[in-house]
């Protein structure tokens, strides 16, 4: 692994100084060589080992979506129903009840389904992505969130409430491996380039997991500074690094996984949420919640390059971009809203109101060989 080290600034130096971070934290910027290293058993090896994310270039969709219709799925998470738009009008042209409290739309790993997970209600609602229609409910345990893991044998099931990690078939949904977790509110996740390890944060507790994939067992945990409410995870597209937003330390942890310790924080905005790659990897969105705001992040400075202000103001929380890559969608989570952003210069492209407390909305299809899960983590 080759790293290249950079200073940080005179602002994110007083972000970790208040953090209690700020004795000898340096940002590394990596270009790293992942074809040497050994994959989980059964992933597919990278496109390119310079960016895992090569395969989700814009446009680039897998013969496994064709036929599939363009639309937004958005949960409403307090009216236990599902939204759908059709990006092309703006509209809502579906609507359909789901169990109580669903909380993310998750693309499968091979595309074929989506998952509406519904943590309260205990189940799990299958969309035909071609129809865009609702199928059979099957019952889950506590599914607040759930990915795939990069061989595609197992979905995991983020049950927050129950503090599990649920390794459960990924065909049959049938429980494998619940693995208890030593922290409180565990959410989110991403995988390292290799497959073999998953970093994951703890939205209550103020900490980060990591879990050896396939043993399916915990490695170890990395408190955050000061009062940390990590949400999203992302690893960098040259896959030296996981990016986590954090609620209330207004910005995003840059953390080495392999090493498991804190590089850095980026200052971005108050409420951090969500994250997401533009379809080049050359920028990152982060959507600020608490200020209406999205931070775009450049990747190789890891700095802010601009901020956008949602006119009137808004809740911007979870979402995704779209296939061409010229839009970010995000739900405005306290508004009842759903916003479609120009990915060119921020510009407000529409307002659509929706059910109450919108959360992870999935834009489908997206490209990419296979997905991660969450809203689409696509590789």
């Amino acid at each position: 692994m080759i790293r290249f080290g950079r200073s940080l600034g005179r602002r994110e130096w007083a972000a970790l100084t208040a953090l209690g971070l700020g004795a000898g934290i340096v940002v590394m910027t990596a270009l790293t060589s992942h074809g040497a290293e050994v994959l989980l058993p059964g992933m597919p090896p990278p496109l390119d080992p310079h960016d895992v994310y090569a395969g989700a270039r814009p446009g680039d969709l897998s013969p496994a979506v064709r036929g599939v219709v363009s639309r937004v799925y958005v949960p409403n998470s307090r009216k236990a129903s599902v939204d759908v738009i059709d990006p092309a009008t703006y509209k809502i042209v579906e609507h359909f009840k789901v169990g109580k409290e669903p909380q993310h739309v998750t693309p499968s790993y091979d595309l074929k389904t989506l998952w509406v997970l519904a943590d309260k209600g205990n189940s799990l609602t299958r969309i035909d992505p071609v129809t865009g229609r609702s199928e059979q409910t099957i019952p889950v345990a506590d599914p607040y969130n759930m990915y795939y893991t990069p061989d595609g044998k197992y979905a995991i099931v983020v049950a927050e409430r129950k503090k599990r990690l649920d390794f459960r078939d990924a065909q049959t949904m049938a429980i494998v491996n619940p693995l208890p977790v030593p922290c409180r509110g565990v959410d989110h996740m991403d995988f390292s380039a290799s497959g073999r390890y998953l970093i994951a944060s703890c939205e209550f507790s103020a900490e980060m997991l990591k879990v050896d994939v396939a043993a399916e067992k915990l490695l170890g945990t990395l408190k955050l500074p000061g009062r940390a409410m990590p949400q999203d995870v992302r690893l960098s597209p040259d896959g030296s690094a996981f990016f986590v937003a954090d609620m209330m330390t207004g910005g995003v942890f840059v953390i080495d996984g392999d090493a498991f310790r804190i590089l850095g924080f980026i200052p971005t905005g108050r409420g951090t949420h969500g994250l997401y790659f533009s379809r080049d990897s050359k920028w990152l969105y982060a959507s600020n919640r608490g200020e209406g705001t999205i931070s775009v992040i450049d990747v190789h400075t890891r700095r802010v390059h601009v901020k956008w202000q949602i006119p009137g103001g808004g809740s911007p929380d979870m979402g995704g971009v779209s296939a061409d890559g010229r839009v970010l969608w995000l739900s405005g989570r306290y508004n009842s809203e759903v916003y479609a952003i120009d990915t060119a210069d921020g510009r407000l492209l529409a307002r659509i109101k929706v059910g109450k407390e919108p959360h992870g909305l999935c834009v489908w299809p997206q490209p990419g060989r296979y997905s991660l899960g969450h809203t689409g983590i696509m590789r």
